[in-house]
């Protein structure tokens, strides 16, 4: 019996050993099929360069620099090769690099605070992006792997620098493409001849893509001088050379939308990629379009094309397998989340997308305005950025999605491409003054590197928003506290007196009633609960999905 019971346990043995070899070939086949290797790099020399600190916040390189303004935007001037713009910006911004990295595992970790699922998402984001270099131009994977060079090594654990900072560039997309119900809510738009106080073209952008306060913390004015191609200046952060919004020498503009998508099943090329691509090497609309039409997406996007030599905008629609030009034949056009083209209107995305979530509502609103104003120019193309109110003027309560002004901006933007101008908002979000950026002073004067260059066009700076001097100011702060502080129901040191704070912070907004609905069901008080859904059920609600979860809340209270 003792025999027999020795080769069942050795046959045991023998089965688990072979089972961890086949799981650890399974782990070295993985391993090798998902690290992303460098690119080939012809002399890495320059990777010894050492940057040169002229005050607390300004640093040199050969000819290249950082700087912070007084008004709180970091500027930074960066040329050369691909490989070489990518290390010179990696050491001049090696801080802000990582603190941007820092912020954005923070905010992962907030999100998805399971460590079992954030292992998963690890994995999982590893297995989908394992081809992710194969869609990136190898110039810009030369600039991202310089860059990666001064990538913390606080989170190796994650991956290798350069994988890490290559797939932050498709960050973006997966979130919009796993997510997808709640969109990146970004609106834009152009006006020229009659829309516009001097028949110039104006394009205005409020780019909200929220990844908490500190995320955009550290915004920085980019402005580039490539070996090929045509200088150019974007809004971005430390470690990302993708463009959102951004403007180049030849007055050609690009500024980026999400637009509902189906679900992509492998990696593509990320869209702040292809934004890149057309800000570098496109002079006019037709160039831009047939850049747009070379690459496959992750998702679906539109890009709000402002052309100076075109004297006009369009908006390119790219859905994962299809891309169309947009031009509304009109001397105004605004881009939110949807497509426009007959190519798209009628699919059944884009139909379930305008009828269930905000995008149609801001569009409307956009051209609401636009038609109030009647000719933009510059100042009240920020008031239309600021903009917190519904359509008709209606209350919908501060920080609703509904808005043009969510008080999530990243960054909020004004382009006169005719001119080579370019306004970019200060914090707090949009509501900070506008600073004037003049691009023929950055890539045309005799710029030397140093904290005093003169790029900067003072007489067209737009004031802070008075909105900041308000009581409703001070409102709006209690209230984005309380709902952080309150995230996934955390309302064990909440009192009433604090909730009656913060309903009357933001007494026209649907979410705040529905979260002391929210407050009610924890302490188990349903018939309070039920009344303050029923509030909520009253008011402008963002989209379909929010009112049926509110609607759901209420049943569960019996009530």
């Amino acid at each position: 019996m003792s025999q027999k019971k020795g080769k069942i346990r050795r046959r045991l043995f023998r089965v688990l050993i072979g089972t961890l070899i086949i799981l650890f070939g399974l782990y070295i086949v993985f391993r090798a099929m998902v690290v992303l290797h460098p690119p080939d790099i012809e002399n890495d020399g320059i990777a010894q360069l050492k940057r040169m600190q002229l005050s607390g916040n300004c640093f040199t390189l050969n000819n290249d620099w950082l700087k912070k303004s007084n008004s709180g935007l970091w500027e930074m001037y960066i040329s050369g090769k691909p490989f070489e713009r990518g290390v010179k910006a990696g050491i001049l911004s090696r801080e802000l690099v990582q603190d941007q990295e820092a912020v954005f595992i923070q905010m992962i970790k907030e999100m998805i605070p399971n460590e079992f699922y954030l292992n998963f998402l690890k994995y999982f984001i590893a297995w989908f992006n394992k081809d992710l270099d194969d869609y990136i131009p190898l110039e810009y994977q030369k600039e991202i792997y310089g860059i990666s060079l001064s990538a913390s090594p606080d989170f190796d654990f994650i991956g290798n620098k350069y994988q890490r900072i290559l797939n932050y560039h498709a960050a973006h997309d997966i979130g919009h493409a796993v997510q997808n119900l709640n969109l990146v809510a970004c609106t834009s738009f152009g006006a020229w001849d009659g829309h516009t106080s001097d028949s110039s073209l104006i394009i205005g952008r409020n780019f909200d893509f929220y990844a908490g306060d500190d995320f955009a913390k550290n915004k920085i004015v980019l402005f580039v001088h490539p070996e090929k191609g045509y200088d150019f200046a974007t809004v971005t952060w430390g470690g990302f050379i993708g463009v959102v919004s951004g403007m180049n020498m030849k007055g050609l503009t690009v500024t980026i939308n999400a637009a509902k998508s189906d679900i992509p099943l492998g990696a593509k090329t990320p869209v702040s990629i292809v934004a890149r691509k057309i800000l570098q090497y496109a002079s006019n609309i037709d160039e831009a379009f047939e850049i747009a039409k070379a690459y496959n997406t992750f998702v679906s996007e539109t890009f709000l094309i402002g052309s100076a030599s075109d004297h006009r905008a369009v908006i390119i629609e790219k859905s994962l397998d299809t891309t169309v030009l947009y031009n509304p034949n009109n001397n105004y056009i605004i881009a939110s989340n949807h497509f426009q083209d007959k190519a798209f209107s009628e699919t059944k995305l884009n139909i379930e997308n305008r009828a269930n979530e905000t995008s149609t509502y801001r569009y409307e609103r956009v051209d609401e305005l636009l038609n109030e104003f009647g000719e933009l120019d510059f100042r009240n193309a920020a008031g239309l950025l600021r903009d917190q109110k519904g359509l008709g003027d209606k209350d919908i309560g501060m920080t609703n999605e509904k808005s043009i002004n969510q008080f999530v901006a990243h960054h909020s933007v004004i382009f006169k491409p005719e001119e080579r101008l370019m306004w970019v908002s200060t914090q707090p979000y949009q509501l900070g003054k506008y600073i004037c950026y003049d691009l023929n002073k950055v890539f045309t004067g005799a710029l030397s590197p140093g904290c005093n260059n003169a790029i900067i066009v003072d007489s067209l700076e737009i004031p802070v928003d008075t909105f900041l001097l308000t009581k409703k100011y001070t409102d709006l702060l209690y209230f984005k506290q309380f709902v952080n502080t309150t995230k996934n129901n955390k309302f064990n040191k909440v009192s009433e007196t604090e909730l009656k704070r913060f309903i009357s912070s933001n007494p026209e907004y649907y979410f705040t009633y529905d979260k002391a609905g929210d407050y009610y069901q924890f302490i188990n008080n349903k018939s309070k609960s039920a009344e303050f859904y029923n509030l909520a059920l009253e008011k402008e609600i963002s989209s379909k999905s929010e009112r049926e979860k509110i609607t759901k809340k209420l049943y569960d209270t019996g009530n």
